[in-house]
C-alpha cells in the first residue's frame, strides 16, 4: 500500500508541468514572505483531493483559482504546524531551563534525557500536524477539526503509527535522492565541460557559473514544486487508508 502512495504520487506530480512553473514562479518571489502562505495553500489544495480521492484515481491538480482563499488556508496550515511544534520546542527549553540551573554532570544528564523526549515528542507532533491538516481538509477545513487530538490520534491508529513512520522516512529519502540525483547530473554535464574547455585552454568559470544557474533555476521551478505535491499527495493519501 505504502509503495502504491508512492508511485500514484510521483505520477501525479507530473501531470502537469505547467502547474510546477507556476509555484516557481511563486516561490521566486517568496522572499517577500507573504508568496510562501500561497505555495502552502496550494499544498493544501493538493492534501484536500488526495483526501477525498483514491490511490491510482484520475485526480486532477487543483487550480489556482480563488486566491484569497487559498492564501487564507496556506496561514491556517502555517499556524497548525506551529502549533503543534511549539510542544517538543517548550520541552526542550523546560529542560534547558533546569541544566542550567543544576551542576554539570547533572547537566549533561538531562540535556541528553531532555533532547531524547524532544526528539520522540518531535515525531509524534510532525505526525499531528500532518494529519491535522488532513483532518481538516477531509471535515471542509474546519479549523477546529485540525486539533481533534482524539480524532487524529484515531485516524493515525487505524493507519498504524509503524506505516506513518515508514511512509514519512520514506518520503524523507525519495525527497533527497531525487534532489541529489538531479542535481548531480547537472553538475556531472557541466563539470565534463568544464573539463573538456580547460583542456582546449579555455576558463571554465562562466561554464561552472552557467551550470549553477540552470541548477538553481530547475529546483526552483521544476524539482522544488514537483517535490512538494509528491509530499502533500503522499501525506493525503496516507490519511485516506482509515477511512
Amino acid at each position: 500500500m505504502i509503495l502504491d502512495i508512492y508511485k500514484d504520487s510521483l505520477e501525479y506530480s507530473a501531470k502537469d508541468w505547467k502547474t510546477l512553473v507556476i509555484l516557481g514562479v511563486i516561490c521566486l518571489f517568496s522572499v517577500f514572505l507573504l508568496p510562501v502562505f500561497l505555495i502552502t495553500g496550494y499544498n493544501y489544495r493538493v492534501i484536500n483531493t488526495a483526501v477525498h480521492g483514491v490511490i491510482n484515481g484520475k485526480d486532477p491538480l487543483p487550480e489556482f483559482d480563488n486566491i484569497i482563499e487559498m492564501f487564507v488556508d496556506g496561514i491556517k496550515v502555517f499556524v497548525v504546524q506551529v502549533a503543534y511544534m511549539l510542544v517538543p520546542v517548550i520541552i526542550f527549553f523546560i529542560f534547558a531551563a533546569i541544566a542550567s540551573n543544576v551542576n554539570k554532570t547533572a547537566s549533561i544528564a538531562l540535556m541528553i534525557i531532555g533532547c531524547i523526549i524532544t526528539f520522540a515528542v518531535g515525531i509524534a507532533a510532525c505526525l499531528m500536524s500532518q494529519m491535522g491538516i488532513c483532518h481538516m481538509a477531509y471535515n471542509d477545513g474546519s479549523f477546529s477539526k485540525a486539533f481533534a487530538l482524539t480524532e487524529i490520534k484515531e485516524a493515525i491508529d487505524d493507519i498504524g503509527w509503524f506505516n506513518c513512520i515508514i511512509t514519512y522516512l520514506g518520503l524523507i529519502i525519495i525527497t533527497v535522492v531525487i534532489a541529489f540525483v538531479v542535481t548531480s547530473i547537472i553538475y556531472i554535464i557541466f563539470g565534463v565541460f568544464g573539463i573538456s574547455s580547460l583542456a582546449l585552454g579555455v576558463d571554465p568559470t562562466g561554464i561552472i557559473l552557467v551550470g549553477a544557474l540552470i541548477n538553481a533555476l530547475i529546483t526552483m521551478f521544476i524539482v522544488g514544486p514537483y517535490l512538494s505535491i509528491f509530499n502533500s499527495r503522499s501525506i493525503g493519501l496516507l490519511y485516506s487508508m482509515q477511512i
